[in-house]
């Protein structure tokens, strides 16, 4: 069973979905083992986003990150990571799949919605990274 991190981002909560989002994925029997909501603060974004740190859109991810409450959580299930991105769906709104998240919700290349962890790897660092309390 794999392991993945899903962020439903501010503008997610802000428009009131994160039991639509998650319905997504509960949908396609995978498990929610792990969930929280907090506002992230400047350090964990900072971390999260590091492999971004020096491109021109950082700053602008970490205030939005950072803009107000979220919810993270981890998702575990055969092919975690594969299935949750395809579920979320393309950032891009005008090649995203119209039945994804994003294409459901979504029309903004940065406020997206979701964040899903893109490898088995950087799954493993992230939820380190909001979920230090389940690391081994």
């Amino acid at each position: 069973m794999e392991k993945t991190l899903v962020l439903i981002k501010p503008d997610g909560v802000q428009r009131k979905l994160i039991g639509e989002i998650i319905s997504f994925y509960e949908r396609k029997n995978l498990n929610i083992i792990a969930l929280k909501m907090l506002t992230a603060t400047k350090d964990i974004a900072e971390n999260h986003y590091e492999e971004h740190k020096g491109r021109n859109y950082f700053d602008e991810l970490i205030t939005f990150i950072t803009s107000s409450r979220l919810c993270a959580m981890v998702i575990e299930g055969n092919d975690a990571v594969t299935m949750v991105r395809k579920i979320n769906g393309d950032k891009d709104p005008f090649k995203v799949d119209l039945g994804s998240i994003r294409g459901k919700f979504g029309g903004d290349k940065t406020q997206n919605l979701v964040h899903a962890s893109d490898s088995v790897e950087n799954a493993k660092r992230e939820i380190t990274i909001w979920f230090p309390e389940l690391t081994e």
